[in-house]
């Protein structure tokens, strides 16, 4: 069997982007929330997952989410 490209037009990839960029700020809004409900998170994690949250937020309206 031979070892050939998988290629997929660039909406597809965008779209494939868009899903990743939205399933990380969903896990780190959930961190956030727990954090916010008592449990323990890093004071490092807690200020680095907001400004992630909210540059993701930025690269994903670019990507049209």
């Amino acid at each position: 069997m031979s070892k050939g490209k998988i290629e997929i037009d660039f909406e597809t990839a965008d779209r494939i982007t868009l899903l990743t960029l939205k399933e990380q700020r969903k896990y780190l809004k959930k961190e956030l929330a727990q954090f916010k409900k008592g449990e323990y998170l890093h004071a490092e994690d807690v200020a680095n997952n907001i400004r992630l949250v909210e540059a993701l937020d930025l690269v994903i309206k670019y990507y049209g989410g």
